[in-house]
């Protein structure tokens, strides 16, 4: 699934990496907010050239929540993978091993991996895994998403249970949304780069910093119960919403910056090839099975 929403200059290439994926058995749902004319001559052009593409289109939408969520009620897959319109996949076969991994591992509630951070013209600013199996995943999930949007897939059956993204929440939902699936299975991110992922000064992210720090602070206090770190993560929090009322152009020179270092604090380790985890996983589940 994918949002856009004034953005017409990223989508295309975002929809190639989909259709470049070694896996054919897919739908792709673009919800389109707003009225921009060109994203909506875009994407008729796509419908035509591959019916797998389901385009609907609303003059006046909601936020991220909602549109996702909007998205999500018109799905019909058992998983559900996410993409950012300004985001793409460099790994062809992600959706295959994300497939495989959920198939055979009915425990888990979902699975993400790694990104290339790139600036708007697709220099490489640099890359990262998030944290590998679900009890690295849980000791960091209150003082940062540990798991990456654009990189993520879940079981769509598990979020009808709870109503999917929280549209109260004013940022962060994705945030949410991973420490709501911990709650009812597994996690693990694969140890490998799935996506590009794009910064730029008019992206989403900096536009709305002081909504992102004040559902920040709302998702630690929401999830403090179920996730250890509880101190900490507030403090992280208040530094947040502190830096988010910093003068614009303090935080537009710094931003870029500060994002790599936070992405970088809270990386994972690389320890092999997603193949090599994937079957030192499936060996694990053996050997706790034996008797």
């Amino acid at each position: 699934m994918t949002l856009t929403r004034n953005r017409p200059q990223f989508l295309g290439r975002a929809i190639q990496s989909i259709l470049g994926q070694t896996l054919e058995d897919w739908e792709l749902i673009v919800v389109h907010d707003g009225p921009d004319k060109q994203t909506a001559a875009l994407m008729e052009q796509w419908v035509e050239r591959d019916r797998r593409i389901r385009y609907f289109h609303r003059d006046s939408g909601g936020n991220i929540a909602n549109a996702c969520n909007y998205g999500l009620a018109r799905a019909r897959g058992e998983y559900v993978a996410i993409l950012d319109d300004d985001d793409f996949w460099v790994a062809a076969d992600k959706l295959a091993k994300q497939v495989a991994f959920l198939n055979s591992h009915p425990d888990y509630a979902g699975c993400g991996g790694g990104m290339t951070v790139i600036d708007e013209a697709e220099n490489v600013l640099m890359s990262y895994l998030k944290p590998e199996q679900d009890d690295e995943i849980r000791a960091r999930a209150l003082w940062a998403n540990p798991m990456t949007h654009s990189t993520s897939m879940f079981r769509r059956s598990l979020g009808e249970g709870f109503g999917y993204y929280d549209e109260s929440l004013a940022g962060y939902q994705d945030w949410d949304i991973w420490l709501r699936f911990g709650r009812l299975g597994k996690l693990y991110n694969f140890p490998e780069v799935f996506t590009r992922y794009t910064i730029w000064s008019s992206g989403g992210s900096f536009q709305q910093q002081r909504k992102n720090a004040l559902s920040a602070l709302k998702i630690v206090f929401r999830h403090r119960i179920e996730y250890r770190g509880f101190t900490g993560a507030v403090a992280l929090a208040l530094m947040h919403l502190a830096y988010a009322h910093l003068p614009a152009g303090i935080r537009k020179s710094t931003f870029s910056f500060l994002s790599q270092r936070k992405k970088a604090i809270f990386a994972g380790k690389k320890k092999g090839t997603a193949s090599e985890h994937f079957g030192s996983l499936e060996s694990k589940r053996e050997e706790e099975s034996k008797p």
